[in-house]
């Protein structure tokens, strides 16, 4: 019973946050990014700046850096419609390619036409407008995330005094606070420093190779370096396609592997490397963090997909010491680490000690044959 009335509380919150995530969703990006900015606040602080101006000035970096990553997207994705018409022969060629290898293998022909038809050029400029349109609507009303700066940047002045009142009642629940807001401000960080390392580069090797919009391709890279798993493929399919209009299959296929090499050197080796354990989550909860925010509160629940999750894990099962037992659970800890390396350790030890029986036991035999 009380399993399911959770179950049934927690469908319920889904769908009411659901239902306002036009409020919600820039609300809770701009928590991320005031906890990400509160540093350097209290830095400022320490060298004599006051309250006031130290506020002030992380407010407009942060959404001076929004403000401008809006509107250079803005710039790339006007740049990639107004040259589309420029391919609209190699799109034509493309389409009738795929109706004709649809055709043989019985294909509908209304479904042939359908699929042909996606790709002239204005059906593409207008899928990426409408694209376009709703990622404004994402990042923002900038409305809401500019007041909401400004609210929780300047409440974020009392929050260590009221981190040491709360102390003194509920001291699990202030040190877990804590270590969310430095985990998440590790992984965004560096996330974010990486994202910019693999835009770059991969916009570098793009116009290269000669690839339109580069640079729209390579802030789709940045955005898509937050979303974990699947986010490389999402930032690898348009520059693939238009690799194909450009030069064929060979160009194609190597968009492919550089950004399989970039995405591979960046993600697997140097982020964990940097991140390290900040995030704890294991592979099939953090691609399910993935859909389930993405469905709650739109595409920007994909990219802070991530925070949420620990910002869950830090209210259910960190401040509560009683439910820290989920724990290993929900990720590898450093103990759960040490368990398997010792248990690694104990299996190789064992296979090693059973060859060496064997091969004493061989000649044994063979002396008494």
């Amino acid at each position: 019973m009380v399993i399911l009335v959770s179950a049934a509380a927690f469908v319920v919150t889904a769908a009411g946050i659901s239902g306002i995530r036009w409020i919600v969703a820039p609300v809770l990006l701009t928590l991320i990014l005031t906890i990400c900015a509160h540093p350097v606040r209290r830095g400022l602080e320490k060298r004599g700046v006051p309250h006031g101006l130290a506020t002030g000035s992380v407010i407009l970096v942060v959404f001076g850096l929004l403000a401008g990553f809006v509107f250079v997207l803005g710039i790339a994705f006007s740049q990639f419609i107004a040259m589309l018409p420029e391919y609209s022969s190699e799109l034509a060629n493309i389409g009738t390619s795929l109706a004709t290898w649809l055709a043989g293998f019985g294909v509908d022909q209304a479904q042939i036409q359908a699929v042909s038809s996606s790709f002239d050029p204005s059906n593409i400029a207008s899928f990426f407008s409408g694209a376009l349109g709703t990622v404004f609507n994402v990042v923002g009303a900038l409305v809401i995330v500019l007041t909401m700066l400004i609210l929780m940047s300047a409440d974020a002045v009392y929050v260590p005094t009221i981190l040491r009142q709360l102390g003194r009642e509920q001291p699990d629940l202030v040190v877990a606070i804590g270590a969310y807001a430095f985990n998440v401000r590790r992984y965004m960080v560096v996330t974010a420093g990486l994202g910019i390392l693999q835009g770059v580069l991969s916009s570098v090797a793009l116009a290269i190779m000669h690839i339109p919009a580069a640079l729209l391709w390579g802030l789709l890279v940045f955005i898509c370096s937050f979303i974990p798993n699947v986010g490389y493929f999402f930032a690898l399919v348009p520059p693939a396609f238009f690799g194909l209009l450009v030069g064929g299959v060979p160009t194609m296929i190597s968009v492919i592997v550089v950004y399989g090499i970039i995405n591979a050197v960046v993600q697997s080796v140097i982020q964990p490397r940097v991140v390290g354990n900040a995030v704890a989550l294991s592979q099939t909860l953090t691609f399910f963090s993935v859909l389930f925010w993405a469905a709650i509160i739109g595409p920007i629940g994909a990219i802070v997909a991530i925070p949420l999750t620990l910002l869950a894990r830090t209210i259910l099962i960190d401040a509560h010491p009683p439910a820290q037992w989920w724990r290993p659970a929900v990720g590898a800890t450093d103990q759960t680490r040490e368990i398997l390396k010792a248990f690694d350790l104990s299996a190789k030890q064992e296979r090693k000690d059973k060859r060496t029986l064997r091969q004493e036991a061989t000649p044994s035999r063979r002396k008494a044959t």
